[in-house]
């Protein structure tokens, strides 16, 4: 990881109008991502993850925010802004690798012609040179070229995923959101998988959005973790940092579930009460505070900023006692 950024998420949010009621999926959301990091996404199911992986990559529209992306030729410019000649020309830097394998591959195409459509799109190479990229992909993913003419349906659920993997990197591109790229998979494979993006991320100076529910596979991966809850982030820290001493009760919570390889270590296991929150009607002051042990009258009426302390950051108004 460089000090140098690639990517300024400002104020982003994203909000639902469902007729009766306003659903904030993400409210404000602020990150700055390094060239060459890997930035872990973690939270309960319907936290906002995979909306801000989206958001990020234009998949969906926000409601308000930028995604500055620092680009080598014309400077900072906002990703969410550009149209034209402009978003053609940065599109292919920023890709997604997405949660099922089969469902995001064209059951009607060959591999083939899946992992070039992005090249024959947005770039004038012939048909050989198309040829030529398409081999060398596959083969650094870990495909066999011999099965390039065949369809999706012939693949195994981890050679589905090497064929996303090598579609999102066919353009090159310098981002790449993993929308739980690994859940749908065996653990062995998953093991691979994880291997794989690791080896790509040297060789390409990848970075990654890595989101994902598997607190194990996110601290194996990750340079630095971001914990979401109901659309607002919690807390960010360096991986190991965030691990061994959380400061949000909510953090503390996720990371007590984590299986421990050690059957004699003895974990103190949160259990949170009640459910999530509907977040068209989110509670009060701090959203987390219906479920939190250490909640106060200020947890219940305010909501708390996210301060920064020593490179993390964390929005809780009881730090001291949580540690």
């Amino acid at each position: 990881m460089s000090d140098q950024l690639l990517v300024e998420i400002k104020n982003l949010s994203k909000v639902y109008d469902s007729g009766k009621a306003q659903v904030h999926a993400l409210s404000r959301i602020n990150l700055d991502v390094y060239n060459g990091e890997t930035v872990g996404i973690v939270g309960e199911s319907g936290c906002g993850k995979t909306t801000l992986g989206r958001c990020v990559v234009r998949g969906i529209e926000t409601t308000e925010g930028q995604v500055l992306f620092h680009t080598e030729q014309d400077g900072t410019i906002d990703f969410l802004q550009s149209s034209g000649a402009q978003m053609k020309k940065y599109r292919k830097d920023i890709q997604m690798i997405f949660q099922d394998p089969y469902a995001s591959l064209d059951p009607r195409m060959t591999v083939f012609d899946i992992i070039s459509e992005p090249l024959r799109y947005n770039t004038k190479l012939s048909k050989r040179e198309i040829e030529q990229a398409v081999d060398r992909i596959a083969e650094q993913v870990g495909l066999n070229r011999a099965f390039l003419r065949r369809y999706p349906h012939a693949f195994s659920g981890g050679q589905r995923q090497r064929i996303g993997i090598a579609r999102s990197l066919i353009l090159q591109p310098k981002l790449i959101v993993c929308d739980e790229a690994v859940s749908a998979l065996d653990v062995s494979i998953q093991a691979q998988i994880i291997n794989l993006l690791e080896d790509l991320q040297k060789e390409y100076h990848l970075t990654y959005l890595f989101i994902s529910h598997a607190l194990s596979v996110v601290r194996h991966i990750s340079d630095r973790v971001l914990v979401m809850y109901l659309g607002r982030m919690v807390e960010l820290a360096p991986t190991e940092d965030l691990f061994a001493n959380p400061l949000h009760p909510y953090t503390r919570a996720l990371l007590s579930a984590v299986p421990q390889p050690d059957p004699d270590r003895k974990i103190h296991r949160i259990v949170l009460q009640g459910e999530v929150p509907n977040p068209a009607a989110p509670p009060s002051g701090c959203h987390f505070h219906p479920r939190c042990s250490y909640c106060t009258e200020r947890c219940k009426k305010e909501y708390p900023p996210l301060v920064e302390n020593n490179g993390r950051w964390v929005a809780c108004w009881n730090t001291a006692a949580v540690r």
